[in-house]
């Protein structure tokens, strides 16, 4: 980090950091500082904070803990401050979030991509570098890749995230993990809402229905249930971006012999959601509503059938707790590309045990965890010809042997596979004076393996198998100086493999594993502090240093539209600073998160040219993100904005996307129940000032299309309708 940047981060903590020690002490229930009451003085204090999220987490694989213990940037997304939110993608859920950057790429067959302090800011497809939970489930595959389009977002309550430091809880990720929490069934035996969202000619529909019952007399305790059922489609904000997509999710929750158990299921099916590609520059310019028009030649589209199925169970034994789970799922896909049609048949089983105990018979309370994660993905693949711009009346070739029909020739037929077995232990001291010192270490071993179903005399057996595997340290120490004031620092590594769509897509078009790409290898230095000013202000500030060997790289293959291939460059280097301040001052509820990020190329060749010193592609420098809410009895008005500085889009930095400025806003009213009924009107708009801008960069692409557009001014009613 440049001395000037790292001045100025501590000139702006100081005052901070001062008034936390000094005029800000707690109460003096609270400074209690003997170990023997520490656990009550812990929840008494996260309750005082609650109305700022700052409450305790277990997204560090232990029993819930105040963040001010743990060494980790860790950060829960202000949903209850930002009422009536869209949900249409994760970036209604992570705004505000400090080294959290989401890119909407208002393109209905391609996820949101979400990049942590520059991590899977250059993902092709999916979300890449960045762990994704449902309720300690894992939403990533074992390769790393995660598909967000089949998340069910309407019965997400609350977003946990750890920034940086957690492959040596996680692994196979180097920018951090979020962890999505349900909602809780409704208190009472029966409840029921509605919502219904309209503009920009995309309508969405979602209801849910949840109840509890208790019994303390029988075998089980408590039984819960929650179903929701969401309904999208329309046309969206460009050319060619029709959406057509049904959502079930369905949650059951019971305490059976003082075992905790949960299962949960969800289905989704996207029959159509359509590629409308990126732009070139003066395309943006001239109208951010034009599709690639290679992408309707071709038909360029998906159509997804995913489900899923989750059983947890979660005991207390003396001195800690257990939870252990087991999911399957499967997906099928279909996907005209402008090179090819991609059809995937993928199953998913996996499952973990992990256990967190706390030793305080010792001088110095101890704690300990450890855990066992094991996933395993086969998809089977096949790429035809994509022959959707072949006129019937044309003459039949070897590639399109059927002149009319969309799917010509196969070019590949092979089954992959990935299986990913870690395991992890952490241990962690309670020293005198506040002060938690840990360390945890993880291995990770991924598996890839090719089956070639596609021989002939001209096409060779190109089935292969490669095996990756590492070992992710960590340690840390956190300084609890008051119940109010926390610092921490940490030093870890990383470890991220290829995806095993990245180790077939090779330049040559060849199947099978791709032998010369190399998993990237992180380490990383933090340090951060966090505080509670007068139980009403929470500000938090991280800097770190990291250092890539062998990072990925994505770049478009020459001559062929839309494929993707990979290769490794040399090292790069990471420095930034992050910053967060959350406020609730009398009707007034307001949030920012303002990130510094300089990313560059150490060594990294190309043919004949070195891009050492570049900028990162995909990565703006300096990232501004906030809100402010006013509540007056019944209505409120919500103001969001997102400012981003200028942007690489190649590796060489001779292609930029603009900085800009984007604001969105909300206004709505809670009327009064009526006989058990409530109606909640709102109205927003996004975009409020119709800002053309590119919310999301294609690095390294051909025909100079880089540009994703944003979505342009929309206005929409949202009527929520609930019934207890």
């Amino acid at each position: 980090m440049p001395p000037r940047a790292a001045s100025a981060c501590v000139r702006a903590l100081a005052p901070v950091l001062l008034a936390a020690g000094s005029t800000l002490l707690a109460p003096p229930a609270l400074v209690a500082q003997q170990r023997a009451d520490s656990v009550r003085v812990t929840v008494r204090q996260d309750s005082t904070a609650r109305s700022l999220q700052s409450v305790r987490v277990t997204v560090t694989r232990e029993a819930a803990r105040a963040s001010f213990e743990l060494p980790f940037a860790i950060s829960t997304a202000a949903l209850t401050q930002r009422p009536a939110l869209r949900r249409t993608g994760v970036s209604d859920l992570l705004l505000a979030v400090p080294g959290v950057q989401v890119q909407d790429r208002a393109n209905p067959s391609q996820d949101q991509r979400i990049a942590m302090r520059g991590f899977g800011a250059r993902s092709a497809f999916g979300v890449r570098g960045v762990r994704l939970l449902r309720d300690g489930v894992p939403l990533s595959l074992p390769d790393g890749q995660t598909p967000t389009d089949w998340l069910d977002l309407e019965t997400i309550d609350r977003v946990d995230i750890v920034r940086g430091t957690a492959a040596a809880l996680y692994g196979n990720a180097a920018g951090g993990v979020i962890d999505m929490k349900s909602r809780a069934p409704s208190a009472r035996p029966f409840a029921a809402e509605a919502r219904v969202w309209d503009g920009g000619g995309v309508r969405r529909r979602n209801v849910q229905a949840s109840g509890s019952r208790s019994d303390s007399s029988g075998l089980w305790q408590r039984a819960a249930w929650l179903g929701s059922f969401t309904r999208t489609n329309g046309d969206g904000p460009r050319t060619w971006s029709r959406l057509d997509a049904t959502s079930l999710f369905a949650r059951g929750l019971a305490t059976v012999a003082g075992t905790r158990l949960e299962l949960q299921g969800t289905r989704y099916d996207a029959p159509r959601a359509e590629n409308t590609g990126a732009l070139t520059a003066v395309e943006l310019a001239r109208d951010p509503r034009l599709p690639d028009s290679l992408n309707i030649t071709r038909r360029s589209r998906k159509a997804v059938l995913q489900s899923q199925v989750a059983l947890l169970a979660e005991r207390d034994v003396p001195g800690g707790t257990v939870r252990a789970s087991l999911f399957t799922g499967a997906r099928e896909l279909d996907n005209p590309l402008p090179f090819a049609i991609v059809a995937v048949d993928r199953r998913v089983l996996g499952g973990g045990v992990h256990g967190a105990w706390r030793f305080a018979r010792t001088a110095w309370p101890l704690r300990f965890g450890a855990g066992v994660d094991a996933q395993r993905q086969v998809d089977e693949r096949s790429n035809f010809e994509n022959c959707a711009a072949v006129l019937p009346t044309a003459p039949a070739t070897a590639s399109c042997p059927r002149p009319g029909t969309e799917r010509g020739s196969t070019r590949l037929d092979q089954q992959e596979r990935a299986v990913n077995v870690g395991g992890y232990g952490r241990m962690e001291v309670e020293a005198p004076h506040g002060i938690f010192a840990s360390a945890a270490l993880r291995y990770d071993r991924v598996q890839f393996r090719v089956r070639d179903r596609f021989v002939t005399a001209t096409n060779a057996n190109d089935s292969g198998d490669r095996t990756l595997g590492a070992v992710s340290p960590m340690v840390g120490l956190a300084w609890r100086a008051t119940p109010r004031w926390s610092v921490y620092a940490n030093a870890s590594t990383a470890f991220e493999t290829p995806t095993i769509t990245e180790l077939t897509n090779q330049v040559t078009g060849a199947a099978g594993l791709n032998t010369q790409l190399e998993p990237q290898r992180t380490q990383t230095l933090e340090v951060g502090t966090q505080a509670l000013l007068w139980q009403r202000v929470r500000a938090d500030v991280a800097l770190f240093r990291a250092t890539v060997l062998d990072e990925l790289v994505p770049f478009d293959v020459p001559n062929q539209p839309g494929r993707r291939a990979f290769r490794n460059a040399g090292r790069t280097s990471r420095a930034g600073a992050e910053t967060s301040l959350r406020a609730q001052v009398g009707a007034l509820e307001v949030g920012s998160a303002y990130t510094w990020s300089t990313f560059r190329f150490d060594r990294y060749d190309v043919g004949g040219a070195s891009f050492a010193g570049k900028p990162i592609p995909g990565v703006p420098e300096h990232y501004l993100q906030g809100f402010v809410t006013a509540r007056a009895r019944s209505l409120f008005s919500t103001a969001e904005w997102t400012g981003a500085s200028r942007a690489s889009a190649n590796d060489a930095a001779t292609v930029y996307g603009a900085g800009y400025a984007v604001w969105h806003w909300r206004v709505g009213l809670s009327a009064p129940r009526v006989a058990g009924v409530r109606v909640d009107p709102v109205l927003s708009i996004e975009n409020l000032f119709d800002r053309r801008y590119a919310s999301s960069l294609v690095v390294n692409a051909t025909r100079n299309r880089f540009f994703e557009p944003g979505l342009p001014r929309r206005v929409s009613l949202v009527v929520q309708v609930r019934w207890e």
